[in-house]
């Protein structure tokens, strides 16, 4: 069998195959990212980031802020692309059951070193209270309150849980439901007179600094060990990062830190930056944050992602 092929279909498919090959560009349903975002801050400030980086690829974002049961309920019914805010273990009795049943995934680590349970302010510390076990001894002094955020976060499910159990004594405390802001500025209004009280405290999150504060030992069974360690992961609606790759790539690569996110929520909280203006300011000074994070990661049309997001927060280089 003789085969003829001519030069000019010779040269025609060596210049096919030696071309780099395009990235293809974004599918339409996979243009616009929902957020699900619960009202902390520290949800706030990576969200904010995540959609700085987003719409500097050419993304449509939406953020809505529920309650966390509201955020699964969205995920598993596909009204939520992404949920930043998986804190492990405490919202294991939330977030699980929709993991388990393939509603949800929970796609990455996105910091480590986190921590979530009970803490009063240091002056109570130092008068003794060191352990939840120490509570209900001094239960005059708080009033017999726990204080709590919104309602339906896993924090406040947690307390509850420990009064319905009676656990160390807390059968008759009442947990007050409020929100993030508001149990601070009962935390101010207490610390100002020295009054006591006890409430949920994680880190991160800029109380650590703005409180002398101090987190209570012992509420390993309900909050885990070190004090409430916590790693927090990215949730998305069941199969997301498998239809909407690229955006999957970036969910993958996120990671944050502990630093990072106290001085953008010291910027929010302090100073009375707009989330978005502190999430871009932190990357202006930080550029070097988006190397990792968007390694893999193109534009909508397909093109290199991270010269087009640094073009977009007015980095050069």
């Amino acid at each position: 069998m003789n085969y003829k092929i001519s030069v000019g279909t010779m040269c025609g498919t060596l210049l096919i195959l030696g071309a780099p090959l395009a990235f293809a560009e974004v599918p339409q349903a996979c243009q616009t990212v929902r957020f699900a975002e619960v009202g902390w801050t520290d949800i706030t400030a990576t969200t904010a980031l995540s959609t700085e980086v987003l719409e500097g690829l050419g993304y449509e974002t939406r953020t809505d802020t529920v309650s966390v049961p509201i955020a699964y309920a969205g995920m598993k019914n596909g009204d939520f692309d992404v949920f930043l805010g998986n804190w492990m273990p405490s919202m294991a009795s939330i977030s699980d059951p929709y993991i388990e049943k393939g509603q949800v995934d929970r796609v990455a680590a996105n910091l480590e070193g986190a921590k979530y349970t009970l803490a009063v302010p240091q002056y109570v510390q130092e008068a003794g209270v060191t352990s939840v076990a120490d509570l209900d001894e001094h239960a005059d002094k708080f009033d017999s309150r726990l204080y709590g955020i919104e309602a339906g976060n896993d924090g406040n499910m947690i307390i509850q849980e420990m009064i319905d159990n009676d656990a160390f004594g807390l059968g008759d405390w009442q947990l007050i439901d409020s929100s993030e802001a508001g149990m601070l500025a009962e935390l101010k209004s207490k610390t100002a007179n020295e009054d006591w009280m006890v409430f949920l405290g994680w880190e991160p999150h800029p109380m650590n600094t703005n409180f002398d504060m101090a987190y209570l030992e012992g509420a390993d069974d309900y909050f885990g060990p070190n004090l409430g360690g916590a790693t927090v992961h990215t949730n998305t609606r069941s199969g997301y990062v498998e239809e909407c790759g690229n955006v999957g790539t970036l969910l993958e690569n996120l990671q944050f830190s502990l630093a990072m996110e106290n001085q953008i929520m010291s910027a929010i909280m302090d100073e009375g930056e707009r989330p978005r203006e502190a999430a871009r300011s932190w990357l202006q000074s930080n550029p070097d944050a988006l190397d990792d994070w968007l390694e893999g990661v193109t534009t909508v049309e397909g093109e290199p992602g991270l010269p087009a997001v640094k073009a977009s927060l007015g980095i050069e280089g």
